[in-house]
């Protein structure tokens, strides 16, 4: 096909109607080329309306020591005319004679330097520029000489602060145009220093956070320079002094009475308080695109540190700056996204304040369309566009030739549409200069723009016959400058035959340029551009030559030599024969010393007695007219040494590749092999490069041997083809060659099909078929596509086929549910179709299960395990892949009546068609309901009926708790409570004991059956002061469950009793002491005085080391004396030792803590001794002193269940300590 360019078509808004007839071409910026030299020669008959090429600014203040020079350049064919207004009304510059105005220009010179006033001339300035074809007008420039004002005269009194106090100098400088830059010096014209506590504000104002002595000056001299008139005005100087609380004590001290001197309150410190702006809040209006400068300074002491937030928002990451100490926030380039409100804050160690400042950002009007010159041809289309924004939105005048549109001459063409102006079948009287104005309170818009009406045909600009040459695998670049209105059409073709151009290697370019964008020699040729209107035709002719690049084959290498020696760099240049060649070398980028030890020759640079001053980097440049390569090597010069050992290194890269014998499907690669770095080579790698799909990375070719230098490679189709060669020794691989000119192989169809083709849906109704894309490379051309082909599997149907985009999948939608599917997925380019691919099964989407599981049956095989049987689903009305099935189980009650509750449901999936399975960790003598769902890849089906089964009955647990209370010198009575897991009905209990004699012996077991009913017992006839061990469980009909133990003692008299030991969860406990009646004998009573009086002795030393910080030590006592038998008391938690007995009866060692109120849990250990002391929290003895070393605890101390914190008798206590 013909690769043409079309003129370019505007796309308008939605619901212009009338912009619909604008169809034809609207060029944006055709003009008439007036300024190209030989081309302008080829247009000298063609007319263009007046357009603006330069003018003074719109504010354009002037140095009224100078000539006022206000700009006015235009162009137009024919040149136009210039005319200028002053205040809205004609200016005669005839009739003043010093205005001129510049030769073929519209450029003003007022002469006020021989005489005359620049404010004579203040003013707003329009100029006009016209020819036949209509008038363009300039801005409105006003025009305004700059003022450097006087300071006025004013009586400056000295300033005299305390330290610390706050301070602000006024500087307040005259106004003057444009306003001028404040800054503040001293007497000998150095700038004051400022800092976080002192800092001049945007007003100029100097601002003082707290004064200190150092302040103290006489020449705080504001001044203000004025740039535009290179002047500077200076305030008169201010005089601070700054005295301390006692120097100002001293000064008053001879008239005030002693109580009124200063206190140093002005020195003490203060939280901050804002210098400026005042209150708590102000408001900010700054225009778009301008520097937003906000400032907040604030005073305290010590001085305050300010930072910034912005409270709805944050702040803008690159546009923010801070300014003088943080005190100022600058945002550049403000926006209308900029509003909001700001917040400074100033903080220091005694407070913070913060004042809020809204920020309101405004626009003046910019550009969004700005309108464009139009070129029409009689009888043509086209709208001048012109759209603005701002804040107050801009309101759009237009004018025709700088008249206002509506007073200006109507023209039946022309229709205005709000920011629009549509013509519709122009005709040349409908040429004119239009002007867009866009303004609102804060600025305005101006653009001229022409609508040149003209019949023309084509004409070609560029030079007929231009040759071009080009370095191959570079760009290229044809022009075709071409001029016609209508706009023309432009046709590129290759040759005498007119091959055409595919758009596939060439772009075009919207101004006629033809671009290859990687030339080859195939490229070379002749080409034609042709131009095309309604008017006629033109063409031009351009050759294109492609050269062979210029290479450095040999590059010059890293040498280190000795003084005196000669050494040589060698660059040899490979380049087009065709093209003159000048090889050039630079030292250290420079020319070569002119000195006779430097000698160049054809390929080499020679160096003769090399001196120390010639090391350094030498550059071969090799030079065509067309390119420049340039290589370089170190040369490094040493004193003489021994001649070293030859170094053995991995081979240099090969270079010089060339590729010849260029076919569809394959190309020969030759190279030069570098230098073996004395290890002969042994082969070459060879790797390629795709250019077009994977630029940069690099695949494996192929290899050869080392004694080869070219290799025939094949090739793919449509593969932008590099090469490079790596050599290889014993040593290792050298690094890669440079890649090699790239080659370009033709389209063919694909060679194979797309990989991992599956069907899958993803509704019930619908088929996904997925596959994995070929890449790039196996597209084997441009247009990649897929041939998507489907039918069911079970079925007489025809394929149904598709043809897709380089996607990876594709819908097929309205399927019946889980059907089987044949699927195939063809590739296909723009050249042909894939071998045909092989077909694939898959299946259309799932649906949930249709029917539950049928004929479900349990078999309870014991109180914790069940089996459950069910049939299984056919598979029709599974509708999907068949997942497994589902249990869905729960505790509907116990069967026994004390523990009916709901339970939570409890899942069990046994994958595949498994149809039985097992129901572990039932509870037993419970009542369990099940039901049973099939499940597949959608989901679970429906639930089969519930199917209700219960487990058998099982042992119960231990008792929930044992006590032993009311014990008298013959009884003992238990209470309990029931196990809390019965697992089955409870038939009775049984209780077991034995006493246990002074020996720790145990005595005969006696057994006691219990009825069920019973939460309470008690045992007569029991031998008194005696211990017992009880062992107490409960029974089912299943079985005996696990049993508590307790252990307690009967009663000396009916006035004391022994403690109850606790259960046997821990070691280290006293064992129980064996009390006797003997509380009578003399003997004891005699020993009794003896351990109270060593009590009271030990008591003494005690207070004495504790009131020196020392502590008594208990527990070396206790180890002294106590009986070996006996554990000491352990320190850590203050209780005694126990004894505990195995669970084969034998005789007690270590006892088990019990709770205070003697019940012992499930958790605790099952034997137990009934603990020491009696149910309250201590006892004392004749001098209240001996509970408080050996009560057993200090503080209550959590352990499993409710530890005892019960106190030991005084008995007890002595005999653990003795």
């Amino acid at each position: 096909m013909q690769l043409k360019i079309m003129p370019k078509r505007k796309r308008l808004p939605a619901g212009r109607v009338p912009l619909i007839l604008f169809l034809c071409q609207v060029i944006s910026a055709l003009e008439v080329p007036l300024d190209h030299g030989g081309k302008a020669k080829l247009l000298e008959d063609l007319v263009q309306p007046p357009t603006i090429t330069q003018q003074s600014p719109k504010d354009y203040i002037i140095d009224p020591r100078e000539n006022i020079v206000i700009q006015c350049e235009a162009k137009g064919k024919p040149p136009p005319s210039f005319s200028w207004t002053q205040n809205g009304t004609h200016f005669d510059i005839d009739k003043d004679p010093l205005v001129t105005m510049k030769p073929d220009s519209g450029t003003l010179i007022i002469n006020i330097m021989s005489e005359g006033k620049a404010e004579t001339y203040e003013g707003v300035y329009q100029c006009t520029a016209r020819n036949e074809r209509g008038a363009a007008i300039s801005n409105n420039i006003v025009v305004r000489p700059s003022r450097s004002p006087l300071w006025t005269k004013e009586k400056l009194e000295p300033m005299t602060l305390q330290n610390g106090q706050p301070l602000v100098l006024p500087c307040r400088p005259p106004v003057g145009l444009p306003p001028p830059i404040i800054f503040w010096m001293d007497n000998s014209f150095q700038r004051l220093p400022q800092s976080e506590r002192v800092s001049q504000g945007l007003n100029g104002d100097l601002y003082f956070s707290n004064v200190l002595p150092e302040d103290t000056r006489e020449d705080y001299i504001c001044y203000a320079r004025f740039n535009h008139t290179q002047t500077i005005q200076q305030k008169q100087p201010i005089s601070v002094k700054v005295i301390s609380v006692d120097e100002l004590n001293d000064t008053i001290a001879a008239n005030l009475s002693d109580t009124e001197f200063y206190g140093a309150k002005s020195n003490r410190e203060r939280p901050p308080t804002f210098l400026t702006p005042e209150g708590n809040a102000s408001n900010k209006e700054e225009l778009r695109g301008n520097v937003l400068s906000l400032e907040c300074i604030a005073e305290g002491l010590p001085t305050p540190v300010v930072y910034w937030i912005k409270e709805d928002g944050t702040l803008p990451i690159n546009r923010t700056f801070y300014r003088n100490f943080q005190k100022t926030l600058q945002i550049i380039q403000v926006s209308e996204a900029d509003s909001g409100n700001y917040q400074c804050i100033a903080k220091n160690a005694l407070g913070a304040i913060h004042h809020t400042i809204s920020v309101t950002v405004k626009a003046a009007p910019y550009w969004i369309m700005a309108p464009q010159n139009l070129v029409l041809s009689p009888g043509e289309d086209g709208a001048l566009i012109c759209r603005a924004n701002g804040n107050p939105k801009p309101t759009i005048s237009w004018l025709s030739n700088g008249v206002p549109i509506e007073i200006a001459p109507d023209d039946p063409s022309r229709k205005i549409d709000g920011d629009t102006i549509i013509f519709s079948n122009v005709q040349e009287r409908s040429s004119a200069v239009y002007q867009c104005n866009a303004s609102n309170e804060y600025g305005y818009l101006l653009a001229n723009a022409f609508v040149n009406v003209l019949a023309e045909p084509p004409r070609i600009l560029t030079s007929a016959n231009a040759h071009y040459q080009v370095i191959a695998n570079r760009p290229a670049f044809l022009d075709c400058a071409f001029f016609g209105s209508p706009l023309p059409t432009i046709e590129w073709f290759k040759g005498a035959k007119g091959s055409p151009l595919h758009e596939d290697i060439y772009v075009l370019h919207e101004n006629g340029t033809l671009g290859i964008p990687v030339a080859q020699k195939e490229s070379t040729g002749t080409y034609t551009c042709v131009a095309k209107n309604k008017l006629g035709m033109a063409k031009n002719e351009v050759n294109l030559e492609i050269k062979d690049p210029t290479r450095i084959i040999k590059q010059p290498e890293y040498a280190v030599v000795q003084r005196g020696s000669t050494v040589s760099f060698e660059c040899k240049v490979k380049h087009d024969h065709t093209l003159i060649l000048t090889v050039t070398w630079l030292k250290d980028d420079h020319e070569l010393p002119s000195d006779g030890r430097f000698t160049v020759d054809k390929d080499q640079l020679v160096i003769a007695d090399v001196g120390d001053d010639d090391g350094g980097t030498y550059t071969c440049v090799a030079n065509t007219t067309l390119d420049t390569v340039s290589a370089s090597a170190v040369l490094g010069v040493v004193a003489p040494t021994p001649t070293p050992a030859p170094i053995y290194d991995v081979p240099d890269p090969p270079f010089d590749l060339e590729l010849t014998d260029q076919l569809d499907k394959s190309v020969q690669l030759s190279w030069t092999p570098g230098d073996d770095n004395n290890s002969p080579i042994t082969k070459f790698i060879i790797e390629y490069e795709d250019a077009m799909h994977e630029a940069g990375l690099w695949h494996y070719q192929t290899e050869v041997p080392g004694t080869q230098t070219r290799a025939q490679l094949k090739l793919s189709p449509y593969v932008n083809y590099s090469f490079r060669v790596m050599a290889e020794n014993s040593l290792g691989r050298s690094l890669p060659s440079q890649p090699s000119e790239q080659y370009l192989t033709k389209a063919a169809e694909p060679d194979k099909n797309p990989m991992t083709v599956e069907g899958l849906g993803s509704e019930p109704d619908n088929l996904v078929i997925t596959w994995k894309p070929l890449n790039g490379f196996e597209s084997n051309g441009p247009g990649l596509q897929y041939k998507v082909s489907w039918r069911q599997k079970d079925g007489d149907d025809e394929w149904t086929s598709v043809v897709v985009a380089n996607v990876s999948k594709y819908i097929v939608s309205g399927t019946p549910t889980f059907v089987p599917y044949l699927i195939k997925v063809q590739a296909l380019n723009d050249v042909g179709f894939a071998p045909e691919p092989a077909a694939v099964m898959g299946h259309s989407g799932e649906d949930l299960p249709m029917v539950a599981p049928r004929n479900v049956h349990v078999n309870v095989l014991n109180g914790t395990l069940a089996e459950v049987h069910w049939d299984p689903v056919p598979l029709k009305s599974i509708r999907g892949h068949l997942q497994g099935y589902r249990i869905y189980y729960w505790k509907a009650q116990s069967s026994s009546k004390r523990n009916r509750r709901h339970m939570e449901k409890k899942i069990l999936i046994f994958q595949g068609s498994k149809t039985h399975g097992m129901l572990p960790g039932l509870e037993p003598f419970s009542h369990y309901v099940l039901n049973v769902r099939v499940v597949n890849g959608k989901g679970e089906g429906p639930a089969s009926p519930d199917k209700d089964f219960n487990t058998p009955e099982g042992v119960p647990s231990a008792p929930s708790a044992l006590k032993i209370v009311n014990p008298t010198l013959d009884s003992l009575t238990l209470e309990w409570d029931p196990p809390r897991h019965p697992n089955g009905i409870l038939t009775e209990y049984t209780l077991k004991y034995q006493p246990i004699n002074s020996t720790h012996e145990l005595g005969p077991l006696i057994d006691l059956k219990i009825p069920a009913n019973k939460t309470r017992w008690t045992l007569k006839n029991l031998n008194f002061s005696t211990r017992y061990k009880f062992y107490f469980y409960a029974q089912t009909s299943a079985g005996s469950g696990s049993q508590i133990t307790e252990e307690a003692v009967t009663t000396v008299d009916e006035g004391k009793m022994a403690g109850i030991l606790p259960p046997d969860v821990g070691a280290g406990k006293a064992m129980a002491s064996r009390q006797v009646d003997i509380a009578t004998q003399g003997w004891f009573i005699g020993l009794m005085c003896a351990v109270a009086l060593l009590i009271l002795i030990l008591l003494i030393v005690c207070f004495i080391r504790r009131n020196k910080g020392g502590k008594y030590p208990v527990k070396e006592k206790e180890d002294a004396h106590a009986d070996p038998e006996i554990q000491p008391m352990k320190e850590d938690d203050g209780t005694f030792g126990e004894y505990s007995d195995a669970e084969d009866h034998k005789p007690l060692k270590k006892g088990s803590r019990t709770p205070s109120d003697r019940t012992v849990k499930k958790e605790d250990s099952d034997d137990s001794l009934v603990d020491y002391g009696e149910g309250v929290n201590g006892q004392f003895n004749e001098d209240g002193s001996f509970i408080g070393q050996y009560s057993g605890k200090k503080e209550k101390e959590p352990a499993e269940g409710n530890e005892s914190s019960e106190a030991p008798s005084p008995v007890n206590a002595m005999n653990s300590f003795v």
